[in-house]
């Protein structure tokens, strides 16, 4: 019984995904997954530079064999509309009965969007707006399974975040079946992401694990696994950068993104970080994993006197108790050879206002766990960013 009198109480949302299988080649894992489920018709959205200049797409696709029907390669950076309609009929045309994605977040995001459009009977970029949040929407028949590329770890959350070019917003599809029915973490197949893209990402999971931990929603199911997560990434990540054949840390790395997730996939919502994030990412195309490396520290700092004791476990849990947790963050970062600042991805001051008033928008400033009033409180933030 606590203090108050009042025992915990709280909700844990599971999701509907089936499984995880980790440290297994991607090829045998997913022909032995396909061959489960019955697919006949498999469609693969992957990463271009990938189904280009290795042989990663060549090997599902010989995996998959005669049950490959078609192949889309061309999703930019934060999933614009038109290449989710692009993607989406094309897999229409292939009477596509399952999805294969391979490679970072925008590609797994898009294919759950696609997910939609399938099932809804989306075709043209106007008719997405039927189907974004908060729409009801007809389930998806045609599932997923993703092999992520990057740490981003959006294939552990049923929502999809899906640019509208013609506002610059980041806008949100979801349903409970969009998540992925089974994820594949193959170290080997992170090989060829970029290192920046890998450390950033990195720390975009570390956001959803602090910012997990540091909400005002948080639980303890959420909680033991963002800060286990949170460890695995403060080992891992330095070691990759060290040496980009550790496939030790790279598959912990793997481990701690999706540990990272657990919170959000329980319906515990993040905070400042990740709602000023998708601003900066659609308004000013700054990859995610930026947008986290620059805004996490400030938001830590600007909240701290709200949850100074959450904010103690996060700086336990990467190694240096006692320590202020912004201080740890930014040092982390760094370290990494990470961006810090606004001003180092040419944001400026005479952009704060706009930032500030769309951040308002998303789902996640209104939510974060120290309040956030207005636009004024916004650019507080922003100022321990610049």
């Amino acid at each position: 019984m606590s203090q108050s009198g009042r025992t915990q109480s709280g909700r844990i949302v599971f999701g509907r995904m089936d499984e995880v299988v980790y440290g297994k080649p991607a090829d045998e894992a997913i022909a032995e997954l396909v061959t489960r489920d019955g697919a006949q018709r498999v469609f693969l959205m992957v990463s271009g530079t990938l189904n280009r200049e290795t042989d990663e797409i060549e090997k599902i696709r010989r995996a998959l064999g005669h049950t490959c029907v078609g192949t889309f390669d061309s999703m930019p950076a934060h999933t614009p509309r038109t290449a989710v309609i692009a993607a989406a009929n094309q897999a229409r045309a292939a009477r596509a009965d399952l999805i294969v994605t391979l490679g970072g977040g925008s590609i797994t995001d898009a294919a759950k969007a696609v997910q939609l459009c399938l099932a809804n009977g989306i075709d043209s970029i106007e008719g997405l707006d039927r189907i974004k949040a908060p729409a009801a929407v007809t389930p998806p028949t045609v599932r997923q399974i993703s092999i992520p590329t990057t740490l981003s770890a959006g294939e552990f959350s049923h929502i999809a975040g899906v640019t509208n070019e013609a506002t610059k917003t980041k806008e949100m599809f979801r349903h409970p079946d969009i998540v992925p029915k089974a994820v594949i973490l193959d170290p080997a197949v992170t090989r060829h992401t970029p290192m920046w893209l890998f450390l950033s990402t990195g720390i975009r999971a570390v956001d959803h694990c602090v910012e997990g931990v540091c909400s005002n929603e948080s639980s303890p199911y959420g909680d033991a696994q963002a800060l286990h997560g949170l460890a695995l990434l403060a080992r891992g990540l330095p070691r990759v950068k060290a040496d980009l054949s550790d496939m030790d840390a790279r598959l912990d790395c793997q481990l701690g993104a999706w540990l990272s997730m657990a919170p959000l996939a329980a319906g515990v919502p993040m905070g400042a970080s990740h709602g000023i994030g998708y601003v900066l990412g659609a308004v000013f195309d700054i990859p995610h994993g930026h947008t986290s490396c620059i805004m996490l520290p400030a938001v830590m700092r600007w909240n701290r006197s709200a949850n100074a004791a959450k904010q103690a476990s996060v700086a336990a849990a990467m190694g240096h108790p006692g320590k202020d947790a912004g201080d740890v963050l930014d040092a982390f970062i760094r370290g990494l050879g990470m961006p810090r600042s606004l001003g180092e991805v040419k944001v400026g001051r005479d952009s704060f206002d706009r930032i500030a008033t769309q951040a308002m928008g998303t789902p996640w400033v209104p939510r974060n766990p120290r309040p956030i009033a207005g636009p004024a409180e916004v650019k507080e933030i922003l100022e321990l960013a610049a």
